[in-house]
């Protein structure tokens, strides 16, 4: 039986999504209690995949991941069952009973992260862990206007980083926006993947067209130029999250992680 779940998560005390040997990831955190729910044999946990790997410091508002049981727990329980016994940094929001045929990753065929600027001169207090902090005034629509190049398929080499594992450096960016509410510049970037610190990559370049340093077809210029060092500086993790994969209908998840007819 496949199992998939939307978790959330603050990402700020973890290195990662990824299981790794040392150090605290939201991938070990989760499958160590759904093992636990599904009083797995400590020889064989749990494992789940996820439809994206999120960095250090990086949060997700609806990861997916799938995993296969042989475990009968209703999707209530799972829910139930996981919460409370993960850290409060990481929440299962639902459970569905799906098809073999759905893989978190592959079936995925967008998905889609947020980026927050808290745009003031005075540092932040209470959202530190959330926003990435600018003093210098932002150009919000200079930098939306600059960013409706990267809309399309195209080779993202000058936004990927040097350890970016991926195959190819294309990709299709299907949408992207900027906006100012308040004092917050919010970018929203949707695509049908993303490379290594692309996003990041991607806002480092954008920050100097929104204080007015670099002119808007800069951002023409790094996309063509295809060279990492000639962009911006990678920006800080807190401000990403991951806000969702979409799927299909086909798959009968829930409506925020299916494309909508």
């Amino acid at each position: 039986m496949r199992i998939a779940l939307g978790i959330e998560y603050d990402g700020t005390d973890f290195l990662g999504w990824q299981r790794l040997r040392h150090g605290q990831t939201v991938q070990a955190a989760v499958e160590r209690a759904l093992s636990t729910v599904a009083g797995a044999d400590p020889a064989q946990p749990v494992e789940v995949t996820c439809a994206g790997r999120t960095d250090a410091g990086v949060h997700a508002r609806c990861q997916v991941v799938h995993f296969d049981t042989e475990v009968e727990r209703s999707e209530r329980g799972w829910v139930l069952g996981s919460n409370s016994n993960l850290p409060p940094t990481v929440a299962v929001r639902w459970a569905r009973v799906v098809g073999a045929g759905l893989h978190a990753r592959f079936s995925a065929v967008a998905r889609r992260y947020r980026y927050t600027i808290l745009n003031r001169p005075v540092r932040p207090a209470l959202d530190g862990r959330y926003v990435t902090w600018e003093r210098v005034p932002l150009d919000a629509a200079a930098m939306h206007a600059a960013a409706q190049a990267l809309v399309g398929e195209h080779d993202f080499t000058a936004f990927r980083t040097v350890a970016c594992q991926a195959r190819s450096p294309m990709r299709n960016v299907q949408a992207i926006s900027i906006e100012r509410e308040g004092d917050r510049v919010i970018m929203e970037i949707q695509a049908n993947a993303f490379l290594h610190h692309m996003v990041r990559n991607i806002i480092g370049s954008l920050l100097p067209v929104g204080r007015g340093e670099r002119p808007q077809g800069w951002i023409p210029e790094l996309l063509e130029g295809r060279d990492r060092k000639r962009a911006g500086p990678t920006a800080p993790a807190q401000g990403l999250t991951f806000l969702r994969p979409l799927y299909p209908a086909e798959y009968a998840l829930p409506d925020e992680v299916t494309v909508q007819a």
